[in-house]
């Protein structure tokens, strides 16, 4: 399989907009909280970046290789859209915007 065409799949650019407004408000929210620092950047990027492109990456190769397990590629996909969507109403929670209680934790 071509990189490119792993990449450029809507479900994976999904993803990688999904992790751009993430990682855009966690930076303007560390920013107006006066808890910037260039460290923190390089950890989620290393981290949970590096975690949901490649690790879904890996599993769309997957359910290609093997037709019995494409299924799992719609679901490993509305989980890492749910764990994104989490993270930025978490971040949008730093701004003062109320959240339900499950999410302030």
């Amino acid at each position: 399989m071509d990189i490119t065409a792993l990449f450029g799949t809507n479900l994976m650019q999904w993803i990688v907009i999904l992790l751009a407004v993430d990682v855009i408000l966690g930076i303007i929210a560390t920013i107006i909280k006066k808890e910037f620092a260039f460290g923190k950047i390089g950890n989620f990027m290393k981290g949970p970046v590096l975690g949901y492109v490649l690790g879904f990456g890996v599993i769309e190769i997957v359910g290609q290789a093997l037709p019995k397990l494409a299924l799992i590629v719609p679901a490993v996909f509305i989980l890492v859209v749910i764990a994104l969507l989490t993270s930025i109403l978490k971040n949008l929670g730093r701004f003062g915007l109320p959240l339900p209680g499950i999410l302030r934790k």
